[in-house]
């Protein structure tokens, strides 16, 4: 175990602070929105990150490192699923597979640093379960909506809408047995392996168990985008968006589009989603609107770009969302609710992972509308898009329901809080 400093008996006193992300962007980000409120405060960041962003976040004043290597080249292969519970048995083998790295690697910071709290990222199993071994403080943030049973409410996979109605509960019930449940059986045994090999932990019943292991998790959304969920209790806290967006120089271009700009987005984790950005780019063609496209990678389009569109493989959303009228996204957390935040309303063509189950939110928080998979063609994205326009009012609720849970300013309170409760014990 671990040992601790001596900490004040005020409130909380300065601490150096552990973090350690999953190898995503859309993890990381997430994460420097609140360490840097943290620094702010005068708390010291010792950080792993992805390795691509190590020098980034160096430049914020992170003691930053990269994680493991090998657990980088771990790549995701959900996006080959042919099923929702094929695609939940994929990513739960990866982050098994990735647990048995991340956990030793977070291990070695602890030993290295000495920290006085620990922050996980929801993905890193294997961190997890050595945080919780470790007696220190601890607090798991999760960027998107966690794996957690909530009553009343469609179990998480599918992307299914709350039910009304007895068939829809009916529906839903048997679906979540089909799916979830499933998918979360067949994983236990692998997981409790993982968490008794890296940590010497006790088995756990369910993934609920193994969740709620954190004396605290702060998840990065808020109502009413996400669901009220009457029974998660005290420990499960919603502080809404806290992404940090690097900065960059506005192209010149951006500043010469004329009338209402539409941003289109894939994933930065490769999903083979570029389909999204063809059959929207199509789409809009003819529309009297200016199209932004941020294509990561080198996957092509197959064919011209239609005049009316720009196509870049990176640029920050901010510098186009402060003139949308509609984002088209495939359902990311970090893209969709940047739009909303900022009042505009979203197209969410969701590609798998935790996608379904944001477009299932902006349908029904009213401020956009879902387009599947298998119904992606240019027709209907052009309808789409032009009923998202007409969902400001919705979008505008959801920008101001963000705003009120608070953001990095809270989620930074509720490690302050953790550090303080703990250190009284």
């Amino acid at each position: 175990m671990a040992r601790r400093r001596p900490r004040c008996a005020r409130r909380c006193c300065v601490a150096l602070i552990a973090a350690y992300t999953s190898p995503a962007i859309a993890h990381a980000f997430p994460f420097a929105g609140i360490l840097l409120e943290l620094q702010a405060r005068g708390h010291r960041i010792r950080m792993r990150t992805l390795a691509s962003e190590v020098d980034r976040m160096r430049m914020l004043g992170f003691d930053a490192d990269e994680i493991d290597p090998a657990i980088d080249r771990i790549e995701f292969d959900d996006w080959r699923a042919r099923s929702p519970l094929d695609a939940l048995l994929r990513l739960s083998e990866l982050y098994c597979v990735r647990g048995a790295l991340d956990g030793p690697d977070l291990q070695d910071l602890i030993d290295d640093s000495r920290p006085d709290i620990v922050l996980t990222d929801v993905n890193t199993w294997g961190a997890a379960a050595v945080a919780e071994r470790s007696g220190l403080p601890w607090i798991a943030i999760s960027p998107y909506t966690p794996v957690l049973r909530s009553r009343g409410l469609p179990a998480f996979g599918p992307g299914l809408r709350p039910a009304r109605g007895l068939f829809e509960r009916m529906r839903n019930a048997a679906i979540g047995r089909a799916v979830l449940e499933a998918a979360t059986a067949r994983a236990m045994p692998a997981i409790n392996a993982l968490r008794a090999d890296v940590a010497g932990l006790p088995p756990r019943a369910d993934f609920d168990a193994v969740l709620r292991r954190a004396p605290q998790m702060l998840v990065t959304t808020a109502e009413p985008l996400e669901y009220a969920h009457v029974d998660w209790g005290p420990r499960i806290r919603m502080v809404g968006p806290t992404s940090w967006e690097p900065q960059a120089p506005t192209p010149p271009w951006l500043d010469e589009l004329e009338g209402p700009i539409v941003l289109v987005t894939t994933s930065g984790d490769y999903q083979g989603d570029t389909d999204i950005a063809r059959v929207a780019l199509m789409a809009l063609a003819d529309e009297p609107v200016s199209v932004v496209a941020t294509i990561p990678g080198d996957a092509p389009l197959g064919f011209e770009p239609p005049a009316n569109a720009r196509i870049t493989r990176f640029l920050p959303h901010s510098a186009v969302l402060e003139r949308a009228v509609c984002a088209v996204t495939h359902g990311g957390m970090g893209v969709t609710q940047k739009a909303l935040g900022l009042g505009v309303p979203v197209v969410v063509v969701p590609w798998g992972r935790d996608q379904h189950e944001v477009a299932a939110r902006v349908e029904h928080a009213g401020c956009g509308v879902r387009v599947n998979r298998g119904q992606l063609t240019p027709e209907r994205v052009r309808d789409a898009v032009r009923r998202a326009r007409r969902m400001g009012a919705g979008a505008e609720a959801v920008a101001r329901g963000f705003a009120a849970a608070g953001g990095p300013t809270r989620a930074a309170d509720l490690v302050e809080e953790q550090l303080a409760l703990q250190a009284r014990r």
